[in-house]
Parts: C-alpha cells; sequence; structure tokens
C-alpha cells in the first residue's frame, strides 16, 4: 500500500515538474497587428506548438516602435511580429533583431524582405491605405466623391476628414512617407498644409478612422484598406477609393533574443499556415502559394506609391518632429 501511495506521490511530482516545464516556455512578442486578429494567430500557433506560448504585447506601430528603441539596451520583447518594414529596417539599424535565416524562407517573395544582407527581418504581408468614404452621410451633406489627394484640400470638405497621427500609427506615418517620397519634400509639405485646414482630427490607430467613416461620425478618413473592405463587407456605405500615390507598406516578423522558442515563432509566422491566416484580411502576402481574393478590397496595383522603405526608417524622427510641430494639435487624447 505504501508503495503504491510513494509511486502515486512520485507519478505526481513529476507531471507537476511536467506541467511547470510546460508552462515556462513563453515567448514574448512586440506586435502592432489589429488587436482583433492576435487570439487566431496564437491559438493557430500554440496548437501546431504546444510546448510554446505567445505573450503579446500590443500598440500602434509608432509606439510600438518607441517602445522597442528605448528598451535597446536591456530588450524585453523575444520576437517582434506584424511591425511595418520601414520600423523594422530602423530596430536592425540600431541593433536590436538580429540576423536570423527562418525555415522556410525560400518560399517567401523577397520584395517584401529585409533586402540588405545579414537579413533580419522578413514580410507577412502588405498593407494598403485608402480613403474610407461614407457615401451616406456624403449625399446627406452634399459632398462629392473625392478622386484624388488634391480633392481632399477643397473647402467643401473642411471637418469631414479623419486621418491617423503618423507619429503614433504607422498607417499614417506610411501615407505622410508616400506623399514626401512622391510628391517632394515642399511640395508635400504643402499640401499636409492645406489638407490640415480639413481634418477634424488625427486618431492614434490606423484603422480608427475607416470606422468612425463606417460610423457616420466622419465622412472621409483616411485608413486602412483592409479595415474599408472588412466594414463595408459587413454592411457599411462605404467607398474605398486609392488615389494615385497610395501609401504601403510591409508587415513583417523578426527575432530580438536568440532562444529556440523564439526562433520557432519566427518560423512558424513565415509558414504557409501563417500566411493562410495572413489572407484572410490582406490580399498581398509573402508566402508564393498563398493567394485569395479579399471582398470589396480595392484594386491598389495601378495606385501604389513607390516606396523607399530604409528611407522611411531613417528619416522616420526628423519627418514625425516637424509633423507633430505642424499638426498635433489637433490629435484626440491618448487612451
Amino acid at each position: 500500500m505504501k508503495n503504491r501511495l510513494m509511486k502515486g506521490s512520485l507519478a505526481a511530482l513529476v507531471s507537476l515538474l511536467a506541467t511547470n516545464a510546460y508552462a515556462a516556455q513563453e515567448v514574448t512578442v512586440y506586435t502592432a497587428f489589429e488587436t482583433d486578429i492576435l487570439a487566431k494567430y496564437k491559438s493557430a500557433f500554440e496548437k501546431e506548438n504546444p510546448d510554446v506560448k505567445i505573450k503579446w504585447v500590443r500598440d500602434s506601430t509608432g509606439i510600438m516602435t518607441a517602445k522597442l528603441l528605448a528598451e535597446k539596451n536591456n530588450p524585453r520583447a523575444e520576437v517582434v511580429w506584424g511591425l511595418a518594414g520601414s520600423s523594422m529596417a530602423l530596430l536592425k539599424e540600431e541593433g536590436i533583431l538580429q540576423p536570423y535565416t527562418p525555415q522556410g524562407l525560400d518560399m517567401l517573395k523577397s520584395d517584401l524582405n529585409d533586402p540588405q544582407s545579414a537579413q533580419a527581418w522578413f514580410g507577412n504581408d502588405a498593407f494598403f491605405n485608402a480613403v474610407c468614404f461614407n457615401e451616406a452621410v456624403a449625399k446627406q451633406l452634399d459632398l462629392p466623391k473625392p478622386t484624388s489627394w488634391e480633392d481632399l484640400t477643397k473647402p467643401v470638405y473642411k471637418g469631414h476628414i479623419a486621418m491617423p497621427n503618423p507619429a503614433s500609427s504607422g498607417t499614417g506615418y506610411m501615407q505622410v512617407s508616400a506623399w514626401l517620397q512622391n510628391m517632394g519634400e515642399d511640395q508635400a509639405w504643402n499640401y499636409m498644409k492645406k489638407l490640415d485646414n480639413n481634418i477634424a482630427h488625427y486618431t492614434h490607430s490606423g484603422s480608427k478612422p475607416c470606422v468612425q467613416a463606417g460610423m457616420g461620425e466622419v465622412a472621409i478618413g483616411i485608413s486602412m484598406a483592409s479595415r474599408g473592405a472588412k466594414l463595408k463587407t459587413q454592411g457599411a456605405p462605404l467607398a474605398v477609393i486609392t488615389p494615385k500615390g497610395i501609401g504601403w507598406e510591409s508587415e513583417a516578423v523578426g527575432l530580438v533574443k536568440e532562444s529556440e522558442a523564439a526562433k520557432r515563432v519566427v518560423d512558424w509566422s513565415i509558414s504557409k499556415a501563417a500566411n493562410e491566416l495572413y489572407v484572410e484580411m490582406y490580399p498581398v502576402v509573402a508566402h508564393k502559394e498563398v493567394t485569395a481574393t479579399v471582398s470589396n478590397f480595392p484594386d491598389v496595383e495601378a495606385s501604389m506609391a513607390k516606396m523607399d522603405f530604409a528611407k522611411m526608417g531613417s528619416d522616420r524622427s526628423k519627418v514625425l518632429a516637424k509633423w507633430s510641430e505642424k499638426f498635433d494639435g489637433k490629435s484626440e487624447p491618448k487612451s
């Protein structure tokens, strides 16, 4: 009887130790992915990797980039997953991302990855801006449908436009960068000054201007094309417009700490299984074998701005300081 009790106690102890070891495999992942998709990605990864758990730390692109830079000498993240390529280029330059060759790299489209030697970040998807235009509100207010960026500076739109603050939102920063890189510095800053006359407020979320347009809080939101497509599919009275020179960027993954568990997160994030999740929201993903059509997503190919992601990263501080000095007064309070 005693032997049985001892054996039972020993089995329970072994089980407890195994459980503790199992729980210890937690990887801290910094991300700017939209909040409503994090649970799905975590669940899919952990189903294939039951001995590793993801601990998300999530904020908008600008805030997450600043957090990673501030923690440079004492990094808390182990993986960065779902952050803009321009931010990843800057993190690599600062020595925060570690060079790493993930399993399955040969199956990715190279134009979404780190273009430099000793690659440290790899594309998950490409995301695009758009103008979300509430046709019902526009009819009530007798607002014409805009077709170009210049249209948005017309006095008829005064107080009817929302846009993401580029200092806290990657969606906002990539559009500001697109204007700067494609219009030229002087013309772009002059354009933003004219646009600011019509801005109701700047948000701290890339998707929020489109959500506000979909709800009728504003008539127009410069925002994420994917969010516009999703809201339109759900019944919002939106036109999703892509003026020529629309901003776009890749979301990417990179390794901060070289643990085996962290490497497994990076490996899985570029896998076909992961890309099949990305493509549910983004029509352009990195994996060569994964394609899909997203309902109501606009035709972006003809409107894409020419983007230099490395320049976006290196110019970030200078551009944001200048933008904030000129336009931050209309930003919504941070929650």
